[in-house]
């Protein structure tokens, strides 16, 4: 199990790290922009389609990183009353059903859109609008990994702890 929790501790210290270092890199293309906007008049084209697809990549990045940590959104009204074995079965199904969403819209429609758009180029960068979509199957597989590594823990006992040190 320790290379299960290493791994789950890599993948953590990878993803948060891109996401300060996205967040980074918005905040000071932002700033370009309005000073390059608001002082000289001349808005940057460049820069503003660089916020919105860092901001894509960020989100779902981030959401991957919330889906390993299970801190997600949810609905605990059910699950808070429950105990023991039967929240293990609620908490493992919910999530195989991540898993299962994951797999068939992020991975296979990640996958699909990203070839309907390597021939579409993005208006000021120049790149293929599939390389800004690779993010949509990247976090798919992230979530994937996690979802498994979650549900190990789940079976094992392990999820209330896991769960705590995530927190700490």
């Amino acid at each position: 199990m320790k290379v299960l929790k290493g791994l789950r501790k890599g993948i953590d210290m990878v993803l948060s790290t891109a996401c300060f270092v996205i967040f980074a890199f918005m905040v000071c293309l932002g700033t370009y922009q309005i000073i390059v906007r608001y002082f000289f008049g001349t808005p940057s084209t460049v820069s503003e389609e660089l916020l919105t697809y860092s901001f894509t990549w960020m989100a779902l990045l981030a959401s991957a990183y919330v889906f390993g940590k299970r801190d997600h959104m949810r609905m605990g009204f059910i699950a808070d009353k429950l105990t023991g074995k039967a929240r293990m079965i609620l908490e493992t199904v919910i999530e195989l059903l991540i898993i299962a969403f994951a797999v068939v819209v992020l991975i296979f429609g990640g996958v699909s859109i990203m070839d309907l758009t390597m021939t579409q180029v993005t208006a000021s960068l120049g790149i293929q609008m599939g390389i800004v979509y690779t993010v949509v199957p990247l976090s798919g597989i992230l979530i994937v990994v996690y979802g498994v590594l979650n549900v190990i823990d789940l079976v094992r006992g392990e999820e209330d702890q896991t769960h705590r040190e995530a927190k700490e």
